[in-house]
């Protein structure tokens, strides 16, 4: 092999694809499967969950979402893309702006038509527009031509394919010549000579080898890391962002067919106070989750969720915290409960100017693990680590706090590395070959 990307998330995904599209031989390990969701609450939280120290007693820590499936977590969002944090990227020296218009043609970015915004969306947005509040539509990474309205599938599966996900990536790498094995888990980076040459991982209950020129990391900002200390390579610190997130919700007694449509339909950005708001329609099976965690058992039947208006609240929380090999710390700082505060206020304010009651908000959890090998500290501008033949590629180089999606982010990072990969003369291994590790 040439290449091998381990994760097939957006950065591991398409790094593949354009890889293998310029004709370099690519193997592309996946430790989830590709099965189709079932639209159960279980097999999304055996893929997506991450416990957090304290989370299951609400003492300050977040459970963290992450997608261990083919597609990595756009597989499981809520298909909404806002561009990259072009003037953090600038002041390293990295221009995005090629790669993100590149991006653009490949990618259906676009907001909902008007036909396909929700009831619960529609209501949300009226009541901030009527308080004055820069409130629109976002883009979201969606076909809009194939999309259903009253539809809520956006989390647990499209049945139209109106989703893009990274999934979509993976295969066109493989249609292109890459090799992807599914249920294949990355133990460790192996070098020899100081250089990356290949990996081990787990598939089936055995131990194989991969061997390759070139190995990219894009296991996401909590896998990465960790598989680098396995490796017993420079990983950083452990620390990390996680874009905390809060649902705030409230009850309207004269609308009955909410809770099935797209989420995050439109929202609103407060930059200079780090506090993201958009609607957040949840699955039945979701909501009453949210409401069970916080004792709300008055309002779990399916016509109170067809009732309740959602607002998510994220927020740009500090880096801190630490990764360990089986938990995650990360505590809100004292500044991240004032935006917290400021959010879930704002909130409360636009549900009660659409005329909702009965108003509560969830316990914290966290959406965006990544920054935890940032670029200038565990790789370069080329996401080239110390480790010859080595680089990153996924949420863990975010070079700082930011506080949204980062879905567009990493397709272009991706695009962007792929083409510096394929520009230089990789290494040849001495054999192509995956063998088993006896």
């Amino acid at each position: 092999m040439e290449a091998i990307v381990v994760g097939t998330g957006p950065g591991g995904a398409m790094v593949a694809r354009e890889l293998a599209r310029r004709g370099r031989r690519v193997l592309l390990l996946e430790q989830g499967g590709a099965a189709p969701f079932k639209g159960s609450l279980l097999q999304m939280a055996g893929m997506a969950a991450i416990p957090g120290k304290g989370a299951f007693f609400n003492l300050d820590g977040s459970l963290l979402v992450r997608g261990l499936t083919a597609g990595g977590s756009s597989a499981i969002n809520f298909a909404t893309a806002l561009s990259p944090p072009l003037p953090m990227f600038d002041r390293l020296g990295i221009d995005l702006r090629p790669a993100l218009e590149d991006v653009k043609r490949q990618v259906p970015l676009a907001p909902l038509p008007d036909a396909l915004v929700g009831p619960a969306a529609r209501r949300i947005m009226q009541a901030a527009l009527g308080m004055d509040l820069p409130w629109r539509k976002l883009d979201k990474t969606i076909y809009a031509d194939k999309c259903q309205a009253g539809c809520w599938r956006c989390v647990y599966g499209c049945p139209t394919g109106a989703k893009w996900t990274a999934r979509n990536l993976a295969e066109e790498a493989a249609q292109a010549g890459a090799r992807v094995l599914t249920g294949a888990r990355a133990e460790r980076v192996i070098v020899e000579d100081g250089r990356a040459c290949g990996v081990a991982f787990m598939q089936a209950g055995r131990r194989r080898v991969a061997r390759a020129g070139t190995v990219i990391l894009a296991g996401g900002g909590i896998g990465s890391p960790r598989l680098l200390r396995r490796s017993g390579l420079p990983a950083g610190n452990g620390t990390h962002f996680s874009d905390p997130v809060i649902a705030v919700m409230g009850s309207v007694d004269d609308m009955h067919d909410g809770g099935a449509e797209v989420p995050m339909a439109a929202g609103l950005h407060l930059a200079q106070d780090g506090v993201m708001l958009s609607d957040m329609s949840l699955p039945l099976a979701m909501y009453r989750a949210f409401a069970l965690q916080v004792g709300r058992l008055d309002l779990l039947s399916h016509s109170a969720h067809a009732r309740t208006l959602t607002i998510m609240v994220k927020i740009r929380d500090r880096i801190g915290g630490r990764i360990g090999p089986h938990w995650v710390n990360k505590r809100l700082h004292a500044d991240d409960k004032e935006k917290f505060r400021k959010g879930v206020a704002l909130a409360e304010a636009i549900l009660r100017q659409a005329g909702a009651r009965r108003i509560f908000r969830t316990w914290h959890f966290a959406a965006h693990p990544g920054g935890s090998a940032p670029i200038g500290e565990v790789v370069d501008t080329d996401l080239r680590t110390a480790t010859p033949g080595l680089y990153l590629c996924d949420a863990s180089v975010i070079p700082g706090e930011w506080g949204l999606p980062p879905t567009l982010t990493l397709l272009c990072l991706a695009t962007r590395l792929a083409a510096h990969i394929a520009d230089e003369r990789l290494p040849e291994t001495r054999r192509i070959a995956i063998a088993s590790m006896r």
